[in-house]
């Protein structure tokens, strides 16, 4: 018995180790903000922090606007009607998800600046020979930001509002159609607001962390002030200051975001609930449909695609396609370890505080897990700090044992640990999802016979969940190859990944060359879109 309990103590005691070392770099963050910044953050306060404050505030407003246009509209036709291609329709909606923002951004200026293929007609076709002869809507602007950003985001309120409308029982569709209402505006969106809600608080948390998109476009905003201050000003502490700043957005919208998944509820009385039945659409209607849900899939995907491809295809050469490869070899790598560790530590914390059933260690193991809400550059700044620390005591007590300095800064490690961070809650989730549908009298039988708490995990826990381990290690290796700010300072010495390579090309106005990796990231992105929309379909078919 005293085994028993050791071995179960043992593993808990792992767990809260793991959750504090998780949390430290957001800790390290708060610590250092109380450091003097010698006048720096007044300076700031004075000049630029409420432009920063401004621009974020209405990148999110625009942002939360346009893509619950996008979203809602698309998720109601799609939820109500069945026309030709509906269903392939329905898979394309969610496509723009593959595409980072960043990469999107890169393929509209190439397009819509001075020297692209737009204006250029338009010149050739008007006889302009100058700029002030015509106007043409600049790009590069917070409204093309926000045009940018909500063609790419929208499937988050298009999926929460799809899944919302398509379980409205049928009873209070026929109630609204006898008192001659609107189906739509008085009981789809009423019904459907707390997914809504939640939708647009995820999108706005991804605007809040943005940075390729921000920095391409030169739009101030907290998370480019952030980088700025770290790496323009050289200062840390500021930095983390501002970071620090930036938990007032985080922590409202994560608040948001819960408050709205207890907004209101509607009941069907009815004895026996039917799901509402999907209505025929052909001719002008059905035509009418699919233009509207093809026009956000257009702005998305369809056409930042077909710009990517045309420049990749005119800038193809041997030399560039090799090195891609190489860049890739790179990315691979890191999201390979990435992704194992992510499920490895999220696998260990949600099996050992669900199995010991250890309120106090669920909640430290949910709160090492809340580092997606945050910014990459937030968590870059106190990974460096945590790391910082580690460095001074390998310093001071010569791990080594010998005369040369071991530094764990600029490793792979760094950046390994700060995908840990970052992503742990997308592999949680999936492994929470996953043991909470499995019977918790397989795991008591186990232990009843005699089985070890390690025997019952792995003989009993891992194959049971073995699919949503796999599903979560997916998602999490598509984000780490997309994932920017933080590989771009994190990263070592003179090692590139496919979004940091896509990155330095564009930013050098190289956009040929930056055109083969970013189509690389988009197209290892679409493999869990369609693993996603399968599983979506089949709960609902």
């Amino acid at each position: 018995m005293f085994s028993v309990v050791n071995n179960t103590l043992l593993w808990k005691i792992l767990v809260y180790f793991l959750s504090v070392a998780l949390l430290s770099p957001l800790i390290s963050l708060i610590l250092i903000s109380f450091d003097n910044t010698h006048g720096l953050w007044t300076h700031l306060v004075e000049t630029v922090l409420a432009r920063y404050v401004m621009n974020t505030i209405l990148l999110m407003l625009g942002v939360a606007a346009l893509s619950s246009v996008f979203g809602i509209f698309t998720a109601w036709i799609i939820a109500r009607y069945r026309f030709k291609f509906s269903k392939v329709i329905d898979l394309m909606m969610l496509l723009p998800a593959a595409c980072p923002a960043y990469l999107v951004a890169y393929a509209y200026t190439d397009f819509f600046e001075y020297a692209g293929p737009i204006q250029v007609i338009l010149r050739n076709l008007m006889s302009w020979s100058s700029p002030s002869e015509y106007f043409f809507p600049e790009i590069r602007s917070l409204g093309g930001a926000i045009f940018v950003l909500s063609s790419v985001l929208y499937p988050y309120i298009y999926l929460l509002a799809r899944t919302a409308f398509r379980q409205i029982p049928e009873s209070l569709l026929e109630i609204t159609s006898l008192y001659n209402k609107s189906s739509f505006w008085k009981l789809g969106l009423p019904i459907a607001r707390p997914a809504i809600v939640a939708g647009v608080a995820l999108v706005c948390m991804e605007v809040v962390s943005d940075f390729g998109t921000v920095e391409y476009f030169s739009l101030e905003t907290l998370t480019l002030g952030i980088f700025n201050v770290w790496i323009g000003m050289n200062s840390i502490t500021a930095a983390a200051q501002l970071a620090t700043f930036s938990f007032i957005f985080i922590i409202a919208l994560l608040i948001l975001e819960i408050k709205s998944r207890y907004g209101r509820r509607f009941n069907d009385t009815s004895r026996k609930q039917r799901r509402p039945e999907i209505l025929n659409l052909k001719g002008t209607k059905a035509l009418f449909c699919c233009f509207i849900c093809l026009l956000p899939v257009s702005f998305g995907f369809l056409i930042p695609i077909s710009i990517l491809l045309s420049n990749a295809i005119g800038g193809l050469s041997w030399p560039s396609i090799l090195e891609s490869f190489v860049i890739l070899k790179n990315t691979l790598l890191v999201s390979s370890v990435g992704s194992l560790t992510v499920m490895f530590i999220a696998t260990l914390c949600v099996t050992v505080s669900k199995i010991t059933d250890d309120k106090k260690l669920q909640v430290f193991s949910k709160l090492s897990a809340t580092g997606y809400a945050f910014p990459g550059t937030i968590l870059a700044i106190g990974v460096i700090i945590t790391v910082g620390y580690f460095d001074k005591i390998f310093l001071l007590f010569d791990f080594t044992n010998s005369n040369g300095t071991f530094y764990i800064s600029g490793s792979l490690f760094v950046l390994i640990f700060a995908y840990l961070i970052r992503f742990l809650a997308v592999g949680y989730g999936a492994i929470l999802s996953g043991l909470e549908k499995t019977s918790p009298n397989l795991i008591w039988a186990s232990r009843t016979l005699g089985i070890s708490f390690s025997g019952t995990i792995t003989k009993i826990t891992l194959p049971l969940i073995r699919p949503s381990i796999i599903a979560g290690g997916v998602l999490v290796f598509v984000d780490i190859m997309k994932e920017l700010p933080m590989t771009l300072l994190l990263r070592p010495f003179n090692f590139d990944t496919l979004a940091t390579h896509t990155y330095q090309f564009a930013h050098d106005e190289l956009m040929s060359e930056a055109s083969l990796p970013a189509l690389m990231i988009i197209l290892a992105g679409l493999v869990p879109i369609i693993f996603l929309n399968k599983i979506l379909r089949s709960n609902y078919n």
